[in-house]
């Protein structure tokens, strides 16, 4: 299975697997998921915060998916754990700077992200642990479980953002 690039990737995991199938079958699911909330929208209603008095957008949750892939994944790995739209000044850029954001090149962010990510832990084991987040001892695991978690929470927030803009539900 590859990452999901777009809403028509968006497949059902498996009722029966094993538990890496399994874990990469929800995550991509909900990756999936996100694009597809995002799919047919133009670049003002994927700005438009239509849930008041929340600033939350739909672009402003592509834009955090991406850092939060990064964050983690990349953290894990030790690759480069620079942030895409967040800075020291701005620590919230991923949401609060989508009015003169590029939509086409935050969508193709969050699915570079996707793709080197998946790529990259496809190598190892659930089981491998690194210390992170300061001193804590994290295992793969629980980075998959926590990304499903994140991924889930906010689809629903796109549910409701979505159905704000232009009447589109759909689980």
């Amino acid at each position: 299975m590859t990452a999901p690039t777009d809403p028509d990737q968006r497949v059902e995991p498996p009722f029966v697997a094993d538990e890496r199938t399994m874990l990469d079958g929800w995550l991509d699911y909900h990756r999936a998921t996100l694009f597809w909330k995002c799919d047919g929208l133009s670049d003002a209603q994927l700005k438009t915060a239509s849930v008041p008095p929340s600033t939350m957008t739909l672009l402003g949750l592509v834009r955090h998916m991406a850092e939060v892939e990064r964050s983690w994944f990349a953290h894990f790995l030790g690759t480069d754990t620079t942030s895409l739209f967040c800075t020291e000044a701005d620590p919230d850029g991923e949401w609060d700077n989508v009015a003169t954001a590029d939509s086409a090149a935050d969508f193709e962010t969050l699915r570079r992200e996707i793709s080197t990510y998946r790529e990259l832990v496809a190598a190892c084991a659930l089981d491998d642990v690194r210390t992170m987040r300061g001193d804590r001892q994290i295992s793969l695991r629980w980075i998959y479980t926590h990304m499903v978690e994140e991924y889930a929470r906010h689809n629903g927030h796109a549910d409701l953002l979505r159905e704000c803009l232009d009447g589109a539900v759909g689980d």
